[in-house]
């Protein structure tokens, strides 16, 4: 008798079993038709993709000086497995490193967590960036070491001491950086800081590739259909910068030996003439094989040399801003040119006082700009948060206030093409509610009516300021790229940026300004045949006040405009005036006259310890 449940068993299991197979055929057949990262590996099993690297863009100033350039740099490469039956002693004696050093760096290649994909039938970097003479010693006895060949590369030479913390510099990819950009892979260069980093996918051009073919073990076999696929490299773009490096290298040389910052913009343009950061650095130092070594150092010091003061450092900018002050009470209605206020020595209100310098009193707009008067501007800001015109009182007229400093460029970044910028800080209502509850007044933040208190600025936008007042109640965003190589530049470093204040009350700051060359506290800047217009700062501190300085020229024609900034330089007059004074000098004339050269001398012999300065 058959056994009918025996069978339907065998049927099932049967069915069972083919199910399995589909299963599995179906998934084989999915993950070559259709996953694209099996291919792949499939594919790196057969071919080798040879990286070939492009020269990087080069850099020229605005008068189209050479700044930065490529110099050949050689990486010594070996395969793990070919690497066998070689004087180890002797390559070590070439290659001027240790038998210790080598086996190391062998280690550290060998070590999957540090090295992931390590294979040893693949190339793997044994010693890089070696220079001409070093490799040409080095080539003469290549044959001695199979397994060992070189791959051409480049580093970052520079025509000029001067400008690093701008240009930035240049160094290995992050694995964070890989993982989130596929152009790049391991042992690659990226600008990490500076204008490097800034305009990297500009400069960095387009890898080639080579492709190779291999064996089974990796073992490489010969270019793939005679290279019909290989690409070239494609170099990358030349940069213009808008600096004059002349006009750099005075600032650099005047502001050795002492802390702060120099910036100056073409107010037409908003290009950035130059950009003053001391302490500084010889860019070189950051380049070949030291770099690691010397970088370190650089952030060890407590100066901070890496550190771009221009950008990145924030300061009260001390009387500089009573220039904001002035514009924004005018458009406000609150004074006008002829509205005057005592002066008794400074500001007085009952039992609150803030101090001033001798000068005639009562004192109205032009005279207070020329002879930094505070007690004018202190009167000023107490009358706007009084007024009437502002139905929420104090908190809207602070707030109010906060408009025209923003639309001034305060307050936040204002977007130059530079990495670490920062904003600042510009004050409003809740901020100080939240510190002083509902009972603060006008007198309670007088101070930031003559830039102290909680007012802090870079001197990037100090500059700003002054440029902006320049060009009479516009500015363009501040750059230091004027031109890239086959592209224009973004809009933002091309369209004029206007503030709340109208260009008829520019014009009587601007005068005010030339009252205080002529006849006020920026004497010193009083250039023959040039029409400058100043403002000193005096920014108090914890220890000796800052120096500060902003100006432009020529008056009615514009092509400078500048900020000075000097830690613990004392009154504005002391560093920042005659600084100035002598950049605007050497770039409107294109050079010094032989009493401003040897002033320039003197200041750059000039040194500030601690806040002492001594000559």
């Amino acid at each position: 008798m058959k056994n009918h449940s025996f069978d339907t068993r065998r049927y099932i299991l049967s069915g069972i079993v083919l199910l399995i197979l589909a299963v599995f055929t179906l998934q084989l057949l999915s993950l070559q038709a259709d996953n694209d990262s099996y291919k792949d590996k499939a594919d790196s099993n057969a071919f080798y993709e040879k990286t070939i690297y492009p020269a990087r863009g080069l850099m020229y100033d605005r008068d189209g000086k050479l700044l930065v350039y490529n110099k050949p740099s050689y990486d010594i490469m070996f395969v793990p497995r070919e690497l066998k039956d070689i004087d180890t002693l002797a390559l070590c004696n070439t290659l001027g490193i240790t038998i210790d050093d080598f086996k190391e760096r062998v280690k550290r290649v060998k070590d999957r967590r540090l090295n992931p994909g390590y294979s040893p039938y693949t190339e793997q970097e044994l010693m890089t960036q070696l220079s001409a003479e070093e490799y040409a010693a080095f080539q003469e006895k290549l044959f001695l070491y199979p397994g060992l060949h070189v791959r051409k590369r480049s580093i970052r030479q520079y025509s000029y001491n001067a400008a690093g913390v701008l240009f930035g510099d240049i160094g290995e990819v992050s694995q964070k950086k890989i993982d989130s950009d596929p152009y790049y892979q391991r042992g690659d260069y990226i600008g990490t800081q500076g204008i490097e980093a800034s305009y990297e996918e500009a400069l960095r051009g387009r890898k080639g590739t080579e492709i190779l073919l291999r064996d089974a073990h990796g073992r490489i076999q010969g270019n793939y259909r005679d290279g019909e696929l290989d690409t070239l490299a494609i170099r990358g773009k030349d940069l213009t910068l808008s600096i004059d490096i002349e006009l750099q290298q005075l600032g650099e040389r005047l502001m050795k030996n002492k802390i702060g910052s120099i910036v100056a913009i073409e107010p037409a343009t908003g290009e950035i003439l130059c950009m003053v950061s001391s302490p500084t650095y010889d860019p070189s130092l950051l380049t070949g094989r030291e770099r690691g070594k010397n970088h370190k150092e650089l952030s060890k010091d407590k100066r901070k040399p890496l550190l771009n003061r221009a950008i990145m450092g924030t300061y009260p900018p001390g009387s500089t801003f009573k220039t904001s002050q002035a514009a924004t009470f005018m458009q406000e209605g609150i004074i006008d040119c002829n509205t005057s206020f005592p002066c008794q020595g400074g500001f007085v209100l009952n039992n609150f006082r803030l101090g001033c310098h001798a000068h005639s009193s009562p004192i109205s707009l032009k005279p207070a700009i020329a002879t930094s008067c505070n007690a004018y501007f202190c009167w000023g800001l107490h009358r706007m948060f009084g007024s009437s015109k502002y139905s929420g009182g104090t908190k809207e007229a602070m707030n109010k206030w906060r408009d025209y400093m923003v639309s001034m460029g305060f307050g936040y970044k204002l977007g130059v093409d530079l990495p670490g910028e920062v904003r600042g800080m510009i004050p409003n209502a809740e901020f100080y509610t939240k510190h002083y509850g509902n009972y603060w007044r006008a007198v309670t933040v007088i101070s930031i009516a003559i830039g102290q208190g909680e007012v802090t600025l870079t001197p990037l936008q100090i500059a700003n300021l002054c440029a902006t007042i320049a060009n009479r109640g516009t500015f363009i965003t501040p750059h230091i790229v004027k031109g890239i190589e086959g592209e224009e530049l973004d809009t933002t470093y091309t369209t004029p940026r206007k503030t709340m204040v109208d260009a008829r009350i520019y014009e009587d700051i601007a005068e005010g300004m030339r009252l205080a060359v002529t006849n006020g506290t920026c004497r010193a800047a009083n250039l023959p045949d040039i029409e400058v217009c100043g403002k000193t700062g005096t920014a108090q501190n914890k220890g000796k006040d800052h120096s500060a300085f902003m100006g432009f020229a020529p008056m009615h024609d514009p092509k400078i405009a500048i900020a000075v900034y000097v830690e613990n330089g004392g009154f504005g007059a002391t560093y920042g005036v005659p600084i100035g004074a002598l950049m605007m000098e050497q770039y409107l004339n294109d050079s010094l006259s032989d009493e401003s050269a040897k002033k320039a001398k003197e200041m750059e012999n000039r040194v500030i310890y601690y806040g002492t300065a001594e000559r």
